[in-house]
């Protein structure tokens, strides 16, 4: 009889049937949450039989895959196409069901071996890959748009002007780039999570990295639920029930993530033209829409509705809520100023992400003989952060609110504190 070696029960606990059901999970959970959102948003109704694909296809980018556009409209047109988007609350579901899964047979335990936490996420890896390749492979779709009314329709059908506009993936980038954000999501579990193990080397750094991890998602969770709350609230007073349900099951971090930034004080600038427009606040729109390039920011929020100002009453609130908690989870003997340059540091991190997941772009035109939207179908929406200025406002903000986190949370006992006799 041989005796099972500590490396080899971990294999045990961290085998491949795991690995496959924790990957699944992940990606049926990203796909229920969006054909549910696309569902409401009434994608359901496309022809040929299409809401699977599309389904198939919002997965791929909210994992930060590549979805090309494509369009042609006969010999005399021409046509133009491009959307970049993510949709956090896919992604974000995804993202809490997978490290979930993966930290479930991490529990309870207070060192794992670099090689065993390496060899679990490994496995995970290749089945997230194989389930993402099948859903890579099936999102593509053409569609025939029409021209409209009659008159329309005979200048297209004399012109040989059939619109399509259609969808592929990149297969290659979309599984570099999943890859890429499934190893973001397990890093980033490992140091949310207090109970998960960590290799020896590296219990050195979990005191300032782990309480300044676990606060940062913890503030960006609370807007969420914020945001969850007053969809609620909107849909039970106003009606537009189905419409909201779609803004939550598909986009409600971009938007309440987009609301944090503007408390900060980050100015986007951005245009909506043509039929898009944004599933948001109607101020927000009215800023965007008829300029070249617009200024967002709370100033031009301000114009149309006062009320945006205590956007940052919110911001400071939740972000001194989220100091308190980084220096409650932090051991004693730390100084103020040391929690400060961590929350500094961790909101700035924040803030980029924000900023690199929150940015939008989609455009679509069509031309005829040189005549630019010819069936009123063309089309623009762009909005874009200025990083370096939102990085700097962080600080500032990480920094004083970091400084005030410590000092409130000093009457708290925390680890390495002995408590009088």
């Amino acid at each position: 009889m041989s005796a099972h070696t500590p490396s080899d029960q971990a294999v045990v606990r961290h085998g491949w049937v795991r690995a496959i059901v924790v990957a699944l999970a992940g990606l049926i959970a990203m796909s229920v949450v969006a054909a549910l959102g696309l569902w409401a948003a009434g994608a359901a109704d496309l022809p040929e039989g299409a809401f699977p694909r599309v389904v198939a296809a919002t997965v791929v980018t909210a994992v930060g895959g590549t979805v090309k556009l494509s369009g042609s409209a006969g010999p005399l047109a021409g046509t133009k196409a491009g959307l970049t988007v993510v949709p956090l609350s896919v992604t974000l579901v995804g993202a809490l069901v997978t490290a979930a899964g993966f930290l479930r047979p991490l529990r309870h335990r207070a060192v794992a071996s670099a090689r065993e936490l390496a060899g679990w996420a490994a496995r995970i890896a290749v089945a997230w890959l194989l389930g993402l390749l099948g859903l890579a492979l099936a999102a593509r779709q053409t569609f025939q748009l029409s021209l409209g009314d009659d008159t329309l329709s005979d200048l297209g059908d004399l012109f040989g002007v059939r619109p399509e506009v259609g969808f592929t993936t990149d297969v290659p980038l979309t599984l570099l780039v999943g890859l890429l954000w499934l190893a973001g999501v397990l890093a980033l579990a490992l140091l949310v999570s207090r109970g998960a193990p960590l290799p020896a080397r590296l219990l050195r750094f979990q005191e300032s990295v782990r309480p300044a991890a676990y606060a940062m998602v913890a503030l960006l969770l609370a807007y969420v639920a914020l945001g969850l709350l007053v969809a609620l609230v909107v849909a039970v007073t106003r009606g537009h029930a189905r419409e909201t349900l779609a803004l939550v099951l598909l986009g409600l971090p971009n938007l309440v993530w987009l609301v944090f930034t503007l408390g900060l004080g980050v100015t986007w600038t951005g245009r909506v033209e043509g039929p898009f427009g944004l599933p948001m606040p109607h101020a927000l729109d009215e800023v965007l829409r008829g300029k070249d390039t617009a200024t967002l920011n709370l100033g031009s929020l301000a114009e149309y509705d006062g009320r945006v100002w205590w956007l940052i009453v919110v911001e400071a609130v939740l972000l001194l809520g989220a100091a308190f908690v980084m220096a409650a989870r932090s051991p004693a003997g730390i100084r103020a100023w040391w929690h400060a340059v961590h929350m500094a540091v961790a909101l700035m991190l924040t803030v980029l992400a924000v900023c690199l997941t929150g940015r939008i772009d989609a455009r679509y035109g069509l031309s005829v003989l040189g005549i630019n939207d010819l069936a009123g179908l063309a089309g623009e929406l762009f909005l874009h952060p200025e990083v370096w200025s939102a990085l700097g406002l962080a600080a500032l903000w990480g920094l004083a609110t970091g400084f005030l986190g410590a000092l409130s949370a000093r009457p708290v006992h925390r680890r390495g504190e002995t408590t009088p006799r």
